[in-house]
C-alpha cells in the first residue's frame, strides 16, 4: 500500500480535536493548571525562580528544544516500521507530520496520553491507506515498543540511586509506581494475547447494548473488526527482525526525550547527572496521568520533588527554574511544532 490518496486525515484530526475540546474542557484544563503552577512557583519563591531563570544559558535551552524533536522523530521512525511490517508504506516526511499532529492532540486535551491510541488510529487511518484495525495494531505496538526502553532506564537510574543511598520518601511513591507498570502493563498484555477469545467476549458484550439501538453498529462488524486487529498484531509478531530495528528507534526516542531535563540543568549549572535524569523522566511521567493537559502542574510538582529529594544541594527555586525550562522544551515548544503540524494536516486535505 502506499500513501498517495489520503484524502481526509486532516478533517479526520479537525473532526476529533473539536469532539476533544468542545466541551470546553481544553480552557479548565489549563486554567486549572496555570493556578497550580502559580502556587508551586510562589512556594518555591518567585524572587528566587527568576533570579535562577535570568542566569540561565539558553542555548542549552535550545539544544532541549531540538533533542525533544528528535526524540519524537525516532518514535515516529519506528512506527514507519512497524506499519511497513503490514504493508502499508508511508513516506516518513508525511508519517511524521501525522506524529507531531496526533501528539498535540493528545498533549492539549486532559489525560490524552491515557486513551489516545483510538484517536491516533483513526488519524492514520483516513490519513493512509491503512484500515483502523491496522493502523490500531501499529500504534498499540509501537507504543509497546516504547515502554521497553521506558522501563529499562528507569530501572537503570533507580538500581544507581539505590546503590548510591537510600530513595527518599517522597520519591518511593513513584519508584513503586513504576515498579508496578513493569510487571503490570506486559502481564495486561500478555492475557490480552492469550486470552483472546475472553476479550473478544467481553467487547461484543459491552458493544451488544449499543448495535440493539442504531444500525450503525453490528455485532458481527465489530467481531470482524477485532479478528482483523489480531490477525494484524500477528503479522507484526512474525516479523521479530523488523521489530527489533524498530525497538532501535524506540530507545533513541527515550534517550532524547530525557536529555532536555539534562540539558536544562547544564543551562542553570545544577548537578543533574545523567543517570539520574533516566530515573527523573520517567517517575515524573506517571504525575501525567493527571486530568490537566499534557499532565501540566502533576509533571512539574513531581519533577521538582524528584529533584530536590535527589540531589539535596538543588534548591526550591532552582528546581523549579529548571522544571519550567525542561517543561518548555518537552511540552510547549512541541505544543507550538505539533499545533502547526495539525494546522498542516487539515490544510493538505
Amino acid at each position: 500500500m502506499t500513501d498517495e490518496s489520503a484524502p481526509d486525515g486532516g478533517k479526520a484530526l479537525s473532526a476529533g480535536l473539536s469532539e476533544r475540546l468542545g466541551t470546553g474542557k481544553l480552557l479548565a484544563g489549563f486554567v486549572v493548571a496555570g493556578v497550580l503552577l502559580y502556587l508551586l512557583i510562589v512556594v518555591a519563591g518567585w524572587r528566587r525562580v527568576i533570579d535562577a531563570l535570568q542566569g540561565a544559558d539558553y542555548t542549552w535551552v535550545w539544544i532541549a528544544c531540538a533533542s525533544t524533536i528528535v526524540g519524537l522523530a525516532a518514535w515516529g521512525k519506528a512506527w514507519q516500521i512497524v506499519l511497513a511490517v503490514l504493508d502499508i508504506e508511508v513516506k516518513f516526511k508525511r508519517l511524521v507530520v501525522t506524529y507531531f499532529a496526533a501528539t498535540f492532540a493528545n498533549y492539549v486535551t486532559p489525560l490524552g496520553q491515557a486513551g489516545g491510541e483510538p484517536f491516533i488510529a483513526y488519524i492514520l487511518s483516513r490519513d493512509t491507506e491503512a484500515n483502523y484495525e491496522d493502523s490500531l495494531a501499529s500504534v498499540v505496538t509501537a507504543d509497546l515498543l516504547n515502554l521497553l526502553p521506558f522501563f529499562n532506564f528507569a530501572a537503570l537510574g533507580l538500581s544507581y540511586l539505590l546503590l548510591r543511598a537510600s530513595l527518599p520518601d517522597n520519591a518511593k511513591t513513584l519508584a513503586q509506581g513504576l515498579v508496578v507498570l513493569a510487571f503490570g502493563v506486559p502481564a495486561i498484555a500478555y492475557a490480552g494475547w492469550r486470552y483472546r477469545d475472553r476479550v473478544e467476549d467481553l467487547v461484543l458484550g459491552l458493544a451488544r447494548p449499543f448495535a440493539t439501538r442504531t444500525s450503525r453498529l453490528t455485532i458481527e462488524g465489530v467481531r470482524k473488526r477485532i479478528e482483523r486487529f489480531y490477525q494484524a498484531l500477528e503479522r507484526i509478531a512474525d516479523e521479530p527482525r523488523e521489530l527489533l530495528f524498530a525497538l532501535v528507534f524506540s530507545y533513541t526516542g527515550w534517550i532524547f526525550f530525557a536529555l532536555p531535563l539534562y540539558f536544562a540543568g547544564r543551562s542553570l549549572g545544577l548537578p543533574l547527572g545523567l543517570v539520574l535524569v533516566l530515573f527523573i523522566v520517567p517517575a515524573s511521567t506517571l504525575a501525567g496521568m493527571t486530568p490537566t493537559p499534557g499532565g501540566l502542574a502533576g509533571v512539574e510538582t513531581a519533577l521538582v520533588v524528584l529533584i530536590v529529594g535527589l540531589v539535596p544541594t538543588i534548591t526550591t527555586g532552582s528546581a523549579v527554574a529548571a522544571t519550567l525550562i525542561y517543561r518548555f522544551a518537552s511540552y510547549w515548544f512541541v505544543l507550538g511544532v505539533g499545533g502547526l503540524a495539525a494546522l498542516f494536516v487539515i490544510m493538505r486535505s
